[in-house]
């Protein structure tokens, strides 16, 4: 079951779980939420928290990292192994959600995800050795890499075509709300704590967010139309991806997915060190620095958005590709005595390479029919983060000889691999899901 690479024209009537919004006119600022129905605002609010909530447990650990390894006497390779093994084994969680998405649904796949970012998380606060932190830190990434794959497409399977892009960035925006949250929670630790309780309070809060399964469980429900389509169809395999037109599909939005990733996730494990070593800025200082990238990261997910429904999902992906590679040479080769502009800086490289992610979670959707949505982007994406979680492990390795901000820069070329995956992938914006 495929469907052509030329979208139809969006016809404004939704086709894919609407409750009692199909009459409604498809325009204003908001209309990307109005029309989701009420049944499509409880899947939105649910997915937005559960993706807020992902990110906060993600980032404890960066934010961490330093006194991490004060505490464990760790070097540079071992502290950018804990962000590698988180990644690596969210990609095979991303992957098992993915399947779970299409056998038991999209909502009971959100649960089980937060329970399990979360418990492991919490664990992570209670390690005694540097053994077990790695093996916990691995585990909560099952349920970090599991819950975008089902809350982005259980919104997507609610939204109208020609709004999916911006209802599915703004799940994405969540995690620059998350971000934001941790840090200010990191900043307030850090100030009551010496730094090696610190960080184990601050692993501790992420056990938080299993509260949420609580209203998923009550209010949270798959899209109708989509459920029956997947219902009625054959039960997909994970090969039925790698089969006919799919198979090119998979492969190059999995290498996007890569570039896009490995070039983020350089940016999301290193800088907090970059800016305490070599910029020399205190916790405080750092947390003020963080504002500006967090502030340009949510600005950059809902503008990303609009540009995925404007000119399209590869155009958007382009633009920001090369913005967001050319921002971290910037960023990481200003001089010593240039902290001011690397503040001001932090905006524009924020809002770049978050705006790139705005696109997936509409864009992989729309490649892939029901019965096997979620395993193609359960697999795509977070294959794409398995792959390019080694590039935050290489910047550890390459910081051995250069400096954290020069490895860095080697980050750099993992949105030059994103450019040339879109070469391999078609247009779909505007398209109904199938």
């Amino acid at each position: 079951m495929t469907h052509s690479s030329t979208p139809p024209p969006a016809t404004g009537v939704r086709t894919d779980g609407a409750d009692g919004a199909e009459g409604l006119a498809a325009a204003g600022p908001f209309a990307w939420y109005t029309t989701l129905g009420r049944n499509g605002r409880k899947a939105f609010k649910g997915a937005f928290l559960g993706f807020g909530l992902d990110s906060y447990d993600f980032w404890v650990l960066p934010l961490g990292l330093v006194a991490i390894a004060a505490t464990f006497g760790l070097d540079k390779p071992q502290t950018g192994l804990l962000a590698t093994a988180t990644l690596v084994f969210s990609a095979f969680g991303g992957v098992i959600a993915g399947v779970l998405a299409d056998r038991i649904g999209r909502s009971r796949t959100l649960m089980v995800t937060v329970v399990t970012y979360a418990v492991f998380t919490a664990l992570c606060g209670v390690a005694q050795n540097y053994e077990t932190l790695l093996v916990f830190r691995a585990l909560q990434g099952l349920g970090f890499g599991g819950e975008w794959a089902a809350g982005a497409i259980l919104v997507a399977e609610y939204a109208r075509a020609r709004h999916r892009g911006r209802a599915v960035a703004m799940i994405q925006s969540s995690w620059a709300v998350g971000w934001g949250v941790a840090v200010l929670v990191s900043t307030l630790v850090f100030s009551l704590f010496e730094q090696g309780l610190a960080w184990r309070v601050l692993f501790l809060t992420g056990a938080l967010p299993a509260l949420l399964v609580i209203y998923v469980r009550r209010s949270v429900t798959d899209a109708p139309a989509a459920a029956e389509k997947r219902e009625r169809a054959p039960r997909a395999s994970l090969l039925e991806i790698f089969k006919g037109d799919l198979a090119g599909r998979t492969l190059f939005a999995a290498i996007l997915a890569t570039g896009v990733q490995g070039g983020y996730y350089t940016l999301a494990t290193w800088v907090p060190t970059y800016l305490k070593t070599e910029r020399g800025l205190s916790v405080i200082g750092t947390g003020g620095y963080l504002a500006f990238l967090i502030t340009g990261a949510f600005a950059g997910y809902l503008t990303g958005g609009y540009f995925t429904d404007r000119i399209g999902r590869k155009n958007t992906f382009a633009i920001f590709a090369a913005l967001s590679g050319t921002l971290i040479m910037l960023y990481t080769q200003l001089p010593a005595d240039a902290n001011a502009y690397v503040l001001f800086l932090g905006f524009p490289l924020g809002f770049c390479s978050s705006a790139i992610f705005s696109g997936f979670g509409a864009y992989l959707s729309e490649l892939y029919p029901a019965h096997v949505r979620g395993t193609g982007q359960g697999f795509t994406y977070n294959v794409g983060r398995g792959v390019g979680a080694f590039f935050p492990a290489a910047i550890g390795y390459l910081a051995t000889t250069y400096s954290v901000g020069g490895a860095m820069a080697f980050g750099a070329m993992a949105y030059g691999i994103a450019l040339l995956a879109l070469l391999g992938l078609p247009e779909t914006r505007a398209g109904e899901l199938h």
